[in-house]
């Protein structure tokens, strides 16, 4: 609900803008977005497939692939700040909060796609393996978001024009030992990716620590937990002074 909202905002001041200047220069930026919401929709069908067709693992292993091929979109629309031009400082910080409306927007829905997979990877494999598919699924659309911007790359190009990504995969390859700036950089993205995931979901996990639970039972109890009690002594200890 509140990914959708703030799509249609996102596109009400795209739109804004396009009227205010009548300039179509970030229009690329509804594309993206558009892009950014099918690993959601991908998500969401393989993970019915898994509860409702438990049986054919072929479609939930056919919508996960889907799912992992379209997820950098989500992501690479942080990249789309390259378009900012310091030197038209009159738009620019207008510009600026368009696109990042835009990049967390199409952040908060990999992420939510991200952890729909999670869990149902975690349901059958523990915790533990839920996390690592986490890791290693950051570190891969590491590159893919690395790929997107500069080799240029679109997810359906795997099927299209496998022989050219080919030809630039080998070309990287063979640059990194001369370069390793060209595997840093992927790697960047792919640990900000991982952060970025683990503090919203900690951020939206706070309710369940164990802390927040022992907080929670102490309020449940008589006398309004811990600083009722706590009241509760200092006046008995004033009526005895008394």
């Amino acid at each position: 609900m509140a990914a959708g909202i703030c799509s249609l905002l996102a596109l009400g001041m795209l739109a804004s803008r396009m009227v205010l200047l009548g300039s179509g220069r970030h229009c690329f930026l509804a594309w993206n977005l558009f892009l950014a919401w099918l690993p959601l929709l991908f998500a969401m069908a393989a993970s019915w497939c898994m509860r409702h067709r438990p049986g054919r693992p072929g479609l939930w292993v056919g919508w996960a692939g889907a799912w992992l091929l379209f997820f950098p979109n989500a992501p690479y629309i942080l990249t789309d700040v390259v378009h900012l031009r310091p030197e038209s400082l009159r738009n620019y910080w207008a510009d600026l909060v368009l696109i990042l409306v835009f990049a967390l927007t199409g952040l908060v829905l990999g992420f939510l796609s991200l952890f729909m997979m999670q869990r149902e990877v975690a349901k059958r494999t523990g915790w533990k393996f839920g996390w690592g598919f986490v890791a290693g699924v950051a570190l891969l659309n590491g590159f893919g978001i690395y790929a997107g911007r500069f080799f240029r790359w679109n997810s359906w190009d795997l099927v299209l024009s496998p022989a050219s990504l080919w030809e630039d995969l080998s070309g990287w390859m063979a640059a990194v030992p001369h370069s390793p700036r060209a595997a840093l950089v992927p790697f960047l993205f792919g640990v900000l990716l991982f952060l970025a995931y683990l503090l919203l979901y900690s951020l939206t996990h706070l309710e369940h620590s164990p802390r927040q639970r022992v907080l929670d039972a102490a309020e449940r109890e008589p006398g309004g937990g811990h600083w009722g009690r706590a009241g509760g002594s200092s006046g008995e200890s004033s009526e005895g002074a008394d």
